[in-house]
């Protein structure tokens, strides 16, 4: 996946064990190597490999942070209907 390192992006993985996180970055390749390789949040080291199931784009970090905010506020049931209403990434993987 290629993208301006200007752009940030809010993410949603799907953890070996079935579990969401979410998380917010400029750049999402380099983000989920590290979430996969141990070395992104101590919730996904836990509970590698993960796996990319949304993302959104934004031109800004404050636009961003506040809609992972948002998101993580929500219900685990509601972000799989998220990641649902968008089926371009269901088998999207990174190595």
């Amino acid at each position: 996946m290629t993208h301006a390192k200007s752009m940030w992006f809010i993410y949603i993985v799907e953890c070996n064990d079935g579990t969401l996180y979410t998380g917010a970055t400029n750049d999402i390749d380099n983000r989920i190597k590290k979430h996969n390789s141990g070395n992104g949040a101590y919730y996904t080291s836990l509970r590698a490999p993960v796996h990319l199931r949304y993302f959104e784009q934004f031109e800004t970090k404050s636009e961003a942070l506040s809609r992972e905010h948002a998101i993580k506020r929500i219900k685990s049931a509601d972000k799989w209907e998220l990641i649902k209403s968008l089926d371009y990434l269901k088998e999207f993987k990174f190595e």
